[in-house]
């Protein structure tokens, strides 16, 4: 196959030029425990749009989701990101997803003691609070989430249980699009996802994920394996490696990664990962 370096052409399906714009990353740097992690990283997500961001582990994959969730211990050195408009990067973590941003845990956390119904129910009246709505009751509350149970294909016994307390690796991943169904955010960020599961639970996560996906709302899914793409087709497929995005294209950049992994990539761009 021909190398043309970061200009290789690859087809995208094509998005409306007036999609609004969700999420824009500028020259993102960031660090955690003194280590430079990020290292100019730019990104554009436009409403409508799926974006699947892979690359080998140590890349800064995880990293990224976590500093656009707000996670603390992440410093930003650097750069600038805006969503919606607004500087996500003076938000809050908590206002960050109230104004409509979603992170899937890569490992979700199990909180005895909270049961996943009461728990969905205060994420979702907050939301509500946050946009000037009323709150629902539990009754109403109750109603709603059977709705959302039958996106992610869950048992409504799940609702008893204390929040992914002895859960399988698919129960909590399914659980996250169960919030997320709820919430209804305008960006979901999917951290490796389909880590861990077989091919049953892959093909019901990405189901609900399919159903959710809207004009109005965009996603990022960050995996490292191309198998999630055979379920969910992205709009885009962004390869980083070295804190930075070195090659963008389409879904058939994900088959070449499968097949010839990621070397080739910072090979061909040798020069740009020496820069940082």
């Amino acid at each position: 196959m021909e190398r043309r370096g970061t200009r290789r052409s690859f087809e995208v399906r094509m998005i409306k030029e007036n999609s609004q714009i969700i999420l824009s990353v500028r020259d993102l740097t960031a660090t955690v425990d003194g280590n430079s992690i990020l290292k100019g990283l730019n990104l554009e997500v436009k409403a409508g749009e799926v974006h699947a961001i892979m690359g080998p582990n140590g890349s800064g994959k995880s990293t990224f989701s976590k500093v656009l969730a707000g996670h603390p211990a992440y410093e930003i050195t650097g750069g600038e990101v805006t969503f919606l408009g607004q500087s996500l990067l003076e938000m809050e973590p908590e206002e960050r997803s109230l104004a409509g941003v979603f992170l899937a845990f890569q490992y979700p956390l199990e909180i005895p003691g909270v049961s996943n119904l009461d728990f969905l129910r205060v994420a979702y009246n907050a939301r509500l609070k946050h946009q000037g709505l009323e709150e629902i009751d539990t009754f109403d509350f109750e109603d709603l989430i059977q709705e959302k149970l039958e996106v992610v294909k869950m048992n409504p016994s799940f609702l008893e249980r204390s929040l992914n307390e002895g859960f399988s690796g698919g129960e909590k991943k399914r659980n996250e699009i169960l919030q997320m169904a709820l919430l209804e955010p305008k960006l979901a960020i999917l951290d490796e996802t389909d880590s861990g599961l077989d091919i049953d639970a892959l093909k019901i996560v990405a189901d609900g994920v399919n159903q959710l996906a809207s004009p109005d709302n965009a996603t990022i899914l960050i995996t490292h394996y191309q198998r999630l793409l055979n379920y969910i087709e992205p709009d885009f497929v962004h390869v980083m490696a070295a804190g930075r995005i070195l090659m963008t294209g389409g879904k058939e950049l994900a088959l070449e990664l499968e097949e010839r992994g990621y070397d080739w990539v910072v090979e061909e761009n040798v020069a740009e990962v020496g820069a940082r």
